[in-house]
């Protein structure tokens, strides 16, 4: 299993705790050089439009961190395709290919914060439809040179070339899903890795879907070494279990019961987030011990999981506790999943 940590570059750690963009940036790029030095896999970095997040332009904040890295890959977290031109995209994460010398990869998917759509002068109306064309669009870039295309949603493409053309042969594109059994089945049968966002709940409960995306992968003629499934979910690690949940759950309730307010959960509570830290629970905090154990269970019950990605700067938590906690993945957490 590859472990890595997703990122939506967060401008602020909790009430009265903000800081200034430039030093929230630069205390990020410093964390994914960490990740590099202590053995993480991956490195992925969202896509949002909002005044608390400094990612719009994830391919931006992976170049200038592939000058300081060596090894770790480098990917977005997603990229919102419905809302962008795939010409640009691929451009964009085929330089950063180039950049990093064969390490960038996309996540692409519909995004869940929809502010991209007005913003570029899309309608939420065409929500699907965008993302099936612009994904057709992107997958014909990356597998050739010369593109004849056409569609609804932008002009013709005749013959046309498009540059730069990544470093690696088939620049990796994992299609990004939440819980809508069609996302599942289209990833498996255009041969897509899959990157699941589990959030809340159990994580058991996507076997079914994540069985939708192996057997439409499988009926498309794709082995099952070929149908790769990523796990991103929220998580950290402090040395005690008692020490994560001590430093995790105060954040955690105060952002997630404001993101209920504007999405209408309720807000959240102690025994709910009990719940969410329990064995079969989504939230994967504790102690490296503890984590590791989580990280196999949850992939012996989704049948296998290639890669998992902490999104850990969604609970208040400041730069010291995420170096800290990336250390902790990188020295104990990986070692422990090595050993099984």
């Amino acid at each position: 299993m590859e472990v890595g940590v997703d990122s939506f570059a967060s401008a602020m750690y909790g009430t009265g705790n903000s800081l200034s963009s430039v030093d929230a940036m630069a205390q990020l790029l410093e964390r994914i050089e960490h990740a590099d030095k202590v053995g993480l896999d991956v490195f992925g970095i969202g896509e949002h439009h909002k005044k608390e997040f400094l990612d719009s332009a994830p391919h931006v904040i992976l170049a200038a961190a592939a000058a300081k890295t060596s090894r770790i890959r480098l990917t977005s977290a997603v990229t919102v395709l419905s809302a962008t031109d795939p010409v640009r995209a691929y451009q964009n994460f085929a330089t950063l290919d180039l950049i990093s010398k064969g390490r960038a990869e996309m996540v692409v998917g519909r995004g869940s914060s929809v502010e991209a759509y007005p913003l570029f002068g899309f309608s939420l109306n065409d929500y699907d439809a965008l993302f099936r064309e612009k994904l057709d669009l992107l997958l014909n870039i990356r597998d050739n040179e010369f593109i004849t295309w056409s569609g609804r949603f932008r002009a013709p493409l005749d013959n046309q070339p498009v540059y730069p053309r990544s470093l690696q042969e088939k620049l990796p594109i994992w299609l990004g899903v939440g819980g809508t059994p069609e996302s599942f089945a289209r990833a498996g049968s255009l041969g897509l890795p899959l990157m699941v966002a589990v959030i809340g709940g159990e994580t058991h409960r996507f076997r079914p879907l994540v069985d939708i995306y192996r057997e439409a992968g499988s009926r498309a003629g794709f082995t099952p070494d070929q149908l790769k499934v990523g796990l991103h979910s929220p998580g950290y690690v402090a040395a005690t279990d008692e020490q994560a949940i001590a430093d995790y759950y105060p954040g955690y309730a105060e952002l997630w019961t404001k993101l209920g307010r504007e999405r209408g959960w309720p807000p959240v509570t102690r025994p709910q987030f009990d719940s969410l830290v329990a064995p079969k629970g989504v939230l994967v905090v504790g102690g490296p011990q503890q984590v590791a154990e989580k990280l196999l269970r949850h992939s012996e019950a989704l049948g296998g999981v290639d890669r998992f990605t902490f999104q850990m700067d969604n609970a208040g938590l400041t730069h010291a506790q995420l170096m800290s906690s990336i250390e902790l993945i990188g020295t104990k957490v990986i070692p422990l999943l090595k050993k099984n």
